[in-house]
């Protein structure tokens, strides 16, 4: 094969940004944001007027370091509201025991606090309410590790004090200014919004399960306390922004798009991208919502915010992602999403109108030797629309390529136009990489959604070979030259296409993977198992009833290992909590057994996701070498 004219190195691709995830202090004149300390990411802090020039945070005078993380990168991080502090969560060799951290951006000497230090306690949930600036609200599993209880935290002291204790039903706690809210969940999957005093519950909406698979996502409380601001289908495919009026309970439309969903839920879970609210950091007001098709929509729904809103998108030929601004919403720090010059991160005033370009998060990338990244449509065979990207190596012909099928996880999850580092890795390799928004993909309304239910490793696998078809027809892929790849539900993807359609792919690398489903389900962390009645025991079976159990196993690759007969590389985290490693443990003994070709990485410093650079540099340079193997592409040991 023809290969690109230089092959970028995996350190590249997977070393970590110079800067990252600037956030503009609430009094407008200082930014925190990530950078490299001892090969980890931790927060800096620096004057918004300072010199941005300087390449190494580290050692730059005009940077003041505020975390020391060693161990492990520190992914999400916030100002309180006042300013006065910085928080960011950590967890523990990827074990998602997440305790929150205080750090002083006025005192970067004094070192860090832990304000939830408890042994296995998680970090459920951290809400910081303007009308208190000193307070935040957390929801931690401290008292039993299956029930969630909401605290009150003083911020200076570290103090802690009960707010409300879970009686056995509440799945999540909102505060408002003068009300506690709680979610809870009905036999059957509804959800159900109550306001809670003293103990006492009073009933306010009820929301089907069938439509909030993981809850009522997004939430965000009103300014004045009596509403909620929400993501809600009733009544249509589409996810739409709604007013829930907290007294009668009564849903009013606020925002919507005629084709677009309202881009949740995966923002929820996954910091990387923006909520779909863009909200005041300091009162809470709404700006704007944001909806996801082929590309981004925002529709500005403050005065202040549809006039500042054109002057930032002039900026970009990207989509606008993380936003913050001081407490007058007239300077503003913001990046963007693009597929090739990701993050890049600018400073725009409005009082002036001037804006500067703060930083490029990796400078020694250069765009024009990365892989556009393009949204195409495939017609499944019975009819479904499945909404794609595909990614062509530069400077190769697309005829006759080695393809990678790269599956998202979740499934509940999608993939989006946008920067992916191993989507590029994979393309700088001489691969076209092929992604499938399959039916159970979120954030394409509620019948692509469902229309996954009781298809694991049935019509969900077929939307994926259908996809394959078209760019085996098109000329672009060589059908004997595909390997299937994914993490988590993705993984699961890989072992399901390599057991169930071993002729259709030449190898098939499963990451963090799940090959048996009952397993799965059984497995799930306690304080979660009431939670996922509208996910996993809707789509996928409950392994307590004899038949669905046998239909699970039915569908999971463990029991068809025997039929696997191309080389599998299998990888995990020996911390993952949400797939227990036995998921890849089993596969790989039961492939070596017999002889078949088979690798296993695994690292004993991560979880379900790797996270620190080491890790991540020895998990695709094991990829691109066992692809080259097997696929025929590059490798940068080879080249």
């Amino acid at each position: 094969m023809t290969a690109p004219s230089k092959l970028i190195s995996v350190e590249e691709f997977f070393g970590p940004p110079v800067r990252s995830r600037a956030l503009l202090s609430p009094d407008g004149a200082k930014v925190a944001y990530l950078a490299p300390w001892r090969g980890r990411l931790n927060v800096f802090v620096r004057d918004l007027d300072s010199d941005w020039t300087a390449p190494d945070d580290a050692h730059a005078p005009d940077s003041r370091r505020v975390t020391s993380d060693p161990r492990r990168d520190i992914d999400a991080f916030f100002w309180t509201t006042d300013g006065r502090y910085l928080l960011f969560q950590q967890d523990t060799d990827g074990d998602e025991n997440w305790h929150l951290h205080r750090a002083d951006p006025y005192r970067p000497d004094e070192p860090v606090v832990d304000l939830t230090p408890f042994e296995g306690v998680r970090l459920l949930g951290a809400q910081l309410p303007p009308d208190r600036p000193g307070t935040a609200f957390v929801q931690l599993n401290m008292r039993r590790p299956d029930l969630i209880d909401l605290f009150e935290l003083d911020l200076a002291t570290g103090r802690l004090t009960t707010a409300a204790e879970n009686p056995g039903d509440v799945l999540s706690w909102l505060r408002t200014p003068d009300r506690l809210l709680a979610f809870t969940m009905e036999e059957g999957g509804d959800h159900v919004l109550s306001e809670w005093d003293a103990g006492e519950r009073r009933p306010i909406a009820r929301f089907p399960g069938a439509d909030a698979l993981f809850g009522v996502l997004p939430a965000a409380p009103t300014p004045d306390g009596g509403g909620l601001w929400i993501g809600s289908s009733r009544g249509s495919d589409r996810t739409r922004l709604v007013r829930v009026d907290l007294d009668t309970g009564e849903q009013t439309g606020v925002d919507s798009h005629p084709v677009f969903d309202l881009d949740t839920p995966r923002p929820e879970a996954d910091p990387r991208f923006p909520s779909s609210l863009i909200l005041h950091p300091a009162t809470g007001e709404l700006l704007g919502a944001r909806y996801l098709g082929a590309r981004q929509e925002i529709h500005a729904l403050d005065t202040h915010f549809a006039a500042v809103l054109p002057r930032l998108a002039e900026l970009s030929d990207g989509d606008l992602a993380h936003v913050s601004c001081d407490a007058a919403a007239q300077r503003w720090v913001v990046d963007f999403t693009h597929d090739r010059d990701p993050g890049v991160t600018w400073f725009y005033d409005h009082a002036t109108g001037r804006a500067r370009r703060l930083f490029r998060p990796f400078p020694h990338l250069d765009p024009a030797r990365l892989a556009p990244v393009t949204p195409i449509t495939v017609t499944a065979r019975d009819g479904l629309t499945l909404p794609c990207h595909l990614t062509l190596p530069v400077g190769v012909e697309p005829r006759g390529l080695p393809t990678v099928l790269l599956v998202h996880g979740g499934p509940w999850y999608r993939d989006s136009w946008g920067y992916d580092p191993e989507v590029q890795l994979l393309a700088n390799r001489g691969y076209a990489v092929l992604q499938v928004n399959m039916r159970g993909s979120t954030g394409y309304g509620k019948a692509h959604t469902r229309a996954a239910i009781g298809e694991f490793a049935g019509k969900m696998h077929d939307d994926l070979l259908d996809a394959l078809d078209r760019v085996v027809e098109q000329g672009i892929t060589d059908p004997d030259r595909v390997a299937i790849y994914g993490c988590s539900y993705g993984g699961y993807a890989a072992l399901v296409g390599a057991a169930f359609t071993p002729d259709r792919f030449a190898a098939a690398v499963s990451y963090t993977g799940m090959s048996d489903l009952v397993d799965l389900v059984r497995s799930v962390v306690p304080f979660a198992r009431r939670a996922v009645e509208n996910s996993y025991l809707r789509y996928i079976g409950d392994p307590d009833d004899p038949r669905q159990e046998a239909d699970m196993l039915a569908r999971s690759p463990i029991g068809r290992v025997d039929d696997i007969t191309a080389p599998v590389l299998l990888i995990h985290g020996a911390n993952d909590v949400r797939v227990h490693r036995r998921n890849s443990d089993r596969v790989f003994d039961a492939l070596r057994a017999r002889g078949a070709e088979v690798e296993y990485l695994l690292n004993e410093n991560e979880g379900h996701w790797f996270v620190n650079t080491d890790s991540n540099i020895e998990l695709y340079r094991t990829l691109e070498r066992f692809l080259a193997r097997h696929l025929g592409g590059c490798s940068s040991s080879t080249a």
